[in-house]
């Protein structure tokens, strides 16, 4: 049982960490921020606004020491949601364990290590953005890790092949399935080139998955059994495996995100509740390790007291319910039966495809463009009425919420002055270290990484010496290169049917370019280090569809560089999307740096933003903002053009209504 946690500072994330033990958490899940997840220090440029919003800064082996102090590692099962940094953190990890156990064989402390790092790369390109490294040298790292943990750290699962994020990103059951077993044939092969034959069926049982489960809960349960079905076929048939027990089909969980609502968000708990049942109802096909998301999480950051809520869920249906004292209740069931080989037959044909196009590396912007064009037509059903959403599109009449009646808003805040402190810390970090031996400690690195030398044994190395997260970074983005994902949205496919609304938008895209002498263009853009990129997507590929000239290039952009599009493409109007809790540092900066560039066009933001930020957004600037209630696009879209209008005079031209500016009814 566990909540995904972290926030603000390692001391202050440690202090979360065990008080949720205390309450009966039986493991760690840590969330790491977005300059740890992507390789950069707190004081980089591309971390402003980021520090320590989504998840707990872990620049140094300091820092790792202070989040797990007290906390008895050998003992403690803890998973970490990283990436492309995951070979780093690990090294850092058990440099902690090893001091934690100083009068301890370090290989003995090693080999009882127990967890799991996330470290699943092509998921991040298709889905969550925190990619440092080109594919390539990824999958390298990938396969250096695996490698590595099935000699020195047998207990700890290298990778966590995620179908999660692919579910929030829009992939349908079969998708999920079939990308996420496309993935594992993926590392599994990486993995071969590294390791002894002998060794495979060992590799083969460290592989883990991390699923998403959603409120239909009996398909979900049937994608699970699926997904057990396929990967002991895949160990069979592919990779020679005959030992049972290296066959389970092992996962964790963290039930669905993309189904919370900001409006009505009460609605949210029962939401986790049943999709809770997804993974735990059939003995056969049930969860290793459940963690619940807070029912907060469409308005911001949970509080200690919001996981407290989340952990007590899993408490009830463990011990206070017979869920676990029968045999498989869906064993037998025609139904499920049905429904299980249903998902197989197009899960098998989507793996072709993805093999057709060279495996899951080589298929990255098929898949990613097949994503976004799954998650539109599901914004489309709920636009439609056709995908019921309490509260969003049927029923939502509603008494005022005392659960964000408070001060607060129902949610944690981060202190603005977290980032300043991090600064000051990693500037003393890295005055009081020997600095000679970084500089060697990094040599070291940048051989193994430009060789074939395994990268752990150099990182763990590199963690002993005070190297920071940043500089490990750089050093294998120095011999690597850099890399930008696919975005998938021109690839999508246009909009064939049109609904009404649809089609009033373009009819007013056409009359308010004819007014202004050419057609509305809109730069879209995610500045910062939030990868979350489907609703920026979605903006895109619906601004197209309603007859705008869009530009959209992706994630992790500065303001620099936004302002830089904005003056070569001449836009009238620019989105910004950002998700992680930085909008009120990064969107004044953008529009600081338009206006000292001479850009004068109207600015709307989207995004996880709590009420209370609207106003100041607004007096920085901000012509509208729109947040997950706003759930029809096309709304949206059309008061994007009336503030194009509006700013250009020609709401009476172009017989367009004055905009809201985000009061979207």
């Amino acid at each position: 049982m566990r909540t995904y946690a972290g926030h603000s500072t390692a001391k202050a994330s440690n202090e979360l960490y065990r008080g949720n033990l205390a309450k009966g958490q039986t493991g760690l899940s840590v969330a790491f921020d977005l300059p740890t997840q992507t390789g950069y220090d707190p004081d980089d440029q591309l971390s402003r606004g980021e520090v320590g919003k989504v998840g707990v800064p872990v620049s140094h082996i300091g820092d790792m020491r202070t989040l797990m102090d007290g906390i008895p590692l050998k003992t403690m099962n803890t998973s970490m949601t990283i990436n492309a940094v995951a070979a780093w953190m690990l090294s850092m990890y058990i440099v902690a364990a090893e001091e934690q156990n100083a009068d301890d064989d370090p290989e003995a402390v090693q080999k009882a290590l127990q967890g799991t790092t996330q470290n699943d790369i092509i998921k991040e390109f298709l889905a969550r953005g925190t990619y440092a490294f080109p594919p390539g040298p990824s999958m390298r790292l990938i396969a250096d890790m695996i490698a590595y943990t099935v000699e020195h750290v047998p207990k700890w699962n290298p990778i966590n092949i995620c179908s999660y994020h692919l579910q929030e990103a829009g992939a349908t059951p079969v998708q999920e399935i079939a990308y996420a077993m496309s993935n594992a044939i993926a590392v599994l092969d990486a993995a071969a080139e590294k390791v002894d034959p002998s060794v495979m069926p060992k590799v083969f049982s460290r592989i883990s998955f991390f699923v998403n489960a959603g409120v239909r809960f009996i398909e979900e349960h049937a994608k699970l059994r699926a997904m057990g079905v396929l990967w002991e076929e895949l160990g069979r048939t592919r990779y020679g495996i005959t030992d049972e027990k290296a066959l389970r089909f092992r996962y964790g969980v963290q039930v669905n995100s993309l189904g919370l609502t900001e409006a009505q968000p009460e609605n949210n708990v029962q939401r986790i509740v049943l999709e809770a049942l997804a993974v735990t109802l059939g003995r056969n096909a049930r969860a290793r390790a459940l963690q619940l998301p807070a029912w907060n999480e469409a308005l911001g950051l949970p509080r200690a007291w919001d996981q407290q809520w989340a952990l007590r869920i899993q408490q009830i249906l463990a011990f206070e319910t017979d869920l676990l004292e029968y045999p498989d209740i869906f064993e037998g069931s025609v139904v499920m039966e049905g429904l299980v080989n249903e998902l197989l037959e197009g899960a098998r044909a989507e793996m072709e495809v993805v093999q057709e196009h060279g495996g899951a590396v080589q298929a990255v912007d098929y898949m990613k463009s097949s994503l976004v064009e799954s998650h539109r037509e599901r914004i489309q059903r709920i636009e439609a009425g056709q995908q019921i959403v309490v509260g969003i599109n049927k029923y939502t009449e509603t008494e005022s919420s005392p659960l964000t009646a408070a001060g607060d808003g129902g949610i944690m805040t981060v202190d603005h002055a977290v980032e300043q402190q991090a600064k000051d810390a990693i500037a003393e970090w890295r005055a009081g270290r020997d600095q000679i031996a970084v500089d060697e400690a990094l040599t070291r690195l940048a051989a193994a990484a430009a060789g074939d030398d395994n990268i752990m044994p150099a990182s763990i190395e590199a963690a002993r010496a005070g190297v920071t997260t940043g500089e490990w970074a750089k050093t294998l983005r120095a011999a690597f290169g850099e890399y930008r994902g696919p975005t998938g949205v021109g690839e999508a496919a246009a909009t064939l049917e049109s609904s009404d609304a649809v089609q009033a938008i373009q009819s007013e895209v056409e009359r308010v370019s004819e007014a202004i002498g050419r057609r509305i263009k809109i730069l879209v853009g995610k500045p910062g280090l939030d990868g979350h990129s489907n609703g920026a997507e979605q903006i895109a590929v619906r601004a197209r569809d309603v007859g705008m000239d869009v530009v959209y290039e992706g994630i992790r952009l500065t303001p620099e560089q936004i302002t830089h599009s904005a003056v070569q493409e001449g836009v009238h109007v620019i989105g910004l999307s950002i998700l992680s809790g930085s909008h009120l540092e990064l969107i004044p900066a953008v529009i600081d740096e338009l206006r000292a560039k001479g850009v004068d066009v109207p600015v709307v933001v989207g995004g996880i933003i709590p009420e209370a930020d609207v106003a100041p957004l607004k007096a920085a600037g901000v012509a509208g903002v729109y947040t997950p209630k706003d759930f029809d696009i096309s709304v949206i879209m059309g008061d994007i053009v009336r503030i194009v209008a509006e700013t250009n005079g020609v709401l009476d031209e172009a017989g367009v209504p004055a905009p809201t500016g985000g009061t979207v009814e």
